[in-house]
């Protein structure tokens, strides 16, 4: 989509909102933004593509509780999910926000977004605008992509759709690193097939030996994604989710659970009991599952990656962090490489079709897919 420009000022800017209170309904709400309105310290941001997964679909299950709706606030009765991608400066008025630079964050499921620069460094820069409501500085950091050593032109769609997720990943496996004990025999992930699972998956598997560790990497999924993610060998095994009766007992359990199903961690609690030593909450995969409210509690903790980021760059520098993720995401890129295929999606109503597609649980996992207006 062009910038439609009249005047030389005005910009066209679609955005696509979620009702808040049933996800499933979406719509096309038309803007416009005005260059010469802008106040010292602004830019305006065009999204030129964005990846979208799963993740995003638990942005918008748990909006709400999670704050997902305060990022890019729509109104009360509205929501914009936001996304990871690729987006260009093409008005500022910072200085060091330049027309024609290219940056990687956080944006809304829109075609532009207006920031107020802050904290900009020769790397990045950060949004502090008055209307966005943060839960972690994570969200707000716009990354230059010509000082990105991450960033490779060829590589775009694999960075917008594995870089957010296996930040999670990352900080997930070392948050497992931490603190399993040799009592655990068994890490189990849920929703295996997707892609914060598998790549935390990997990382398990990769530094095993160097933890000296005793367990083994199992993944749970749908009999539809098993034979999907058994190829992606990144398991010591493989299950079905009717067949959680074969998971090993002769040690102390972990469930890392991205499916956010809670009958399926009420089976896995009675199923283990006392050898299930810790429940971890990452993610709402499966969206159908939320609408059960079956009775009994769960005995587990939320983790929200944020945090981990937070405490690892304070205690190893944000240089320290960067070259650890650096030599991760170099493994399970390589890994990966030629398992996966890219699919490109182009204007409001194909984005609107996998959005729903997302919700229904039926995108497809052997893609990885681009998004642009």
């Amino acid at each position: 989509m062009s910038d439609n420009k009249r005047n030389d000022t005005k910009i066209d800017n679609t955005q696509i909102w979620v009702n808040k209170a049933d996800i499933s309904q979406t719509k096309i709400v038309e803007g416009e933004l005005d260059a010469a309105q802008l106040q010292d310290g602004q830019a305006i941001l065009k999204v030129d593509s964005f990846g979208f997964s799963a993740n995003n679909i638990s942005y918008a299950v748990t909006g709400e509780k999670m704050g997902y709706w305060g990022f890019f606030p729509a109104d009360e009765q509205w929501g914009i999910v936001p996304v990871w991608g690729f987006g260009t400066v093409i008005a500022s008025k910072h200085p060091r926000a330049e027309v024609g630079e290219v940056v990687y964050g956080y944006f809304p499921m829109g075609t532009h977004l207006l920031v107020n620069v802050d904290k900009a460094t020769d790397v990045s820069f950060f949004d502090n605008h008055p209307q966005r409501v943060s839960s972690s500085p994570v969200y707000d950091n716009y990354l230059r992509c010509a000082q990105d050593p991450a960033y490779q032109e060829d590589s775009q769609a694999w960075l917008l759709n594995y870089r957010p997720l296996f930040m999670t990943s990352f900080v997930l496996d070392d948050f497992v690193g931490e603190h399993i004990t040799d009592k655990v025999t068994t890490v189990l992930l849920t929703s295996a097939s997707s892609k914060t699972a598998y790549g935390c998956a990997h990382l398990l598997m990769k530094h095993k030996a160097q933890r000296g560790g005793h367990y083994r990497v199992v993944g749970l999924t749908s009999k539809a994604n098993k034979a999907l993610t058994e190829s992606f060998a990144c398991y010591d095994d493989v299950l079905e989710y009717k067949d959680i009766d074969q998971i090993s007992q002769d040690g102390e359990s972990w469930v890392l659970d991205f499916a956010g199903n809670k009958q399926l961690l009420l089976d896995l609690q009675d199923l283990l009991g006392d050898k299930l030593s810790r429940e971890v909450f990452i993610g709402a995969t499966d969206v159908k599952s939320q609408t059960n409210k079956p009775k009994g509690k769960l005995h587990g903790q939320l983790f929200f990656a944020p945090h981990q980021v937070k405490k690892r760059t304070e205690e190893w520098t944000r240089e320290g962090f960067n070259e650890r993720y650096a030599q991760a995401w170099g493994s399970f890129n390589a890994h990966m490489q030629g398992k996966i295929e890219v699919v490109d999606y182009q204007g409001t109503q194909a984005i609107q079709d996998l959005y729903q597609q997302g919700l229904a649980g039926t995108l497809n996992n052997e893609e990885i897919n681009v998004l642009t207006f």
